[in-house]
């Protein structure tokens, strides 16, 4: 008699699991960021971000289409190269993910930027900040943070006006956004009246930067900028205050990360730094949601960025909710206008060219200890 009841039983089981495949959907969010290398601190925060961003939104239980989304993020490591980070983009295509949050680097960013959008890919940037990768006219690009423009004036605008400097020295890493950075910076400190008095040029592997130090050292400058990454400003400062160099070393967001304390030591005190977005204090959601992230991830986990990694990701999200397909070419036109409220910012939107509608960046200082803190919000 149980034999009578195996097919049918069978036919329905299957009839089920058919049903289910058809009313779910799967949704792939690629990150692209340095998952190992001297800047892999900074790349698993932005990772983070993503993954908590994804691990939120499969909680909702969200239909889009008639179809129950479940969302994966598929993490790779661009090594902060840009040669890897285009062969991580063309993955990415290959791959057809639905969307983008990266890259962390504007070097990468700027190559990576080109191949997701002849694919049609939408990505979003938590920390690229180079003005060029939006001037390329990318519809598919976008940035969720304040450019260098923002950063390197807002540095040299604190640098006369708070520090009262006449006399600054600049170097910078040549890549895409240290250079760029650097090339704000002096620009806005001639403009404001002070006068640079060495420009100097290293690269994102060095660590020994003695010769340049020692040809800054007899201009005496009051500031001493660096456009590049912490692993670099780590030794930089060091090296300063053990040639006697007095002057402030100040920087972009590359360099505001805690790892900067750990590489410097003690020689890291007064040095200041800029970042794109508002103190984590002042973000909307940013003290609950830090308080989340650490429970996830560790206490010493967080760096910087994982906030607007977080909120790309979301953007990403909503916008296919609005246009309720997640086909990148469908959902692409509704991320310019879609006035989210995130973590980081509320309502936020985005420019014709990419850029975030009301951008803030906070400039901050370190003690000799390493603990940064707030001293401006512009």
């Amino acid at each position: 008699m149980k034999l009578k009841y195996v097919a049918p039983l069978l036919a329905l089981s299957m009839a089920i699991g058919t049903a289910y495949a058809e009313d779910t959907v799967t949704v792939t969010i690629g990150s692209a960021s340095p998952l190992s290398g001297p800047q892999a601190s900074f790349g698993q925060d932005n990772a983070n971000g993503v993954k908590m961003a994804i691990k939120d939104l499969n909680a909702q239980n969200i239909v889009i289409g008639g179809k129950k989304v479940i969302w994966k993020v598929d993490a790779q490591d661009d090594q902060a190269d840009p040669k890897q980070a285009t062969t991580v983009a063309q993955k990415f295509v290959d791959e057809k993910v639905n969307g983008v949050v990266g890259h962390l680097n504007s070097g990468c960013t700027f190559p990576a930027s080109r191949i997701y959008n002849n694919a049609g890919i939408p990505d979003i940037t938590p920390s690229s900040t180079d003005p060029k990768i939006s001037q390329q006219g990318f519809k598919t690009f976008f940035r969720i943070i304040a450019n260098d423009n923002a950063l390197g004036s807002g540095l040299a605008n604190y640098a006369k006006t708070k520090l009262k400097a006449t006399k600054v020295a600049v170097i910078d890493d040549r890549t895409a956004y240290g250079q760029g950075v650097a090339d704000v910076f002096a620009k806005t400190a001639q403009k404001d009246g002070m006068k640079v008095v060495d420009r100097e040029y290293t690269n994102d592997k060095a660590t020994d930067f003695s010769a340049i130090l020692t040809k800054i050292k007899a201009s005496n400058p009051d500031v001493i900028f660096y456009g590049g990454m912490y692993p670099q400003a780590g030794p930089l400062v060091r090296q300063m205050r053990q040639l006697g160099i007095k002057a402030t070393l100040m920087g972009g967001d590359g360099i505001c990360a805690p790892e900067l304390g750990k590489l410097a030591g003690e020689a890291v005190a007064g040095t200041i730094c800029a970042e794109g977005g508002s103190p984590l204090s002042q973000m909307p959601g940013g003290e609950a949601w830090k308080k989340r992230y650490d429970a996830e991830f560790g206490a010493n986990a967080f760096q910087l960025y994982s906030p607007y990694s977080y909120d790309g990701t979301m953007v990403l999200a909503h916008a296919m909710m609005k246009a309720k397909s997640v086909d990148p070419k469908k959902y692409l036109p509704f991320i310019q206008n879609i006035n989210y409220n995130g973590v980081t910012k509320k309502d936020i939107h985005f420019t014709k060219t990419g850029e975030l509608v009301d951008a803030t960046i906070t400039i901050s200082t370190f003690d000799k200890d390493g603990k940064k803190s707030v001293i401006a919000v512009q």
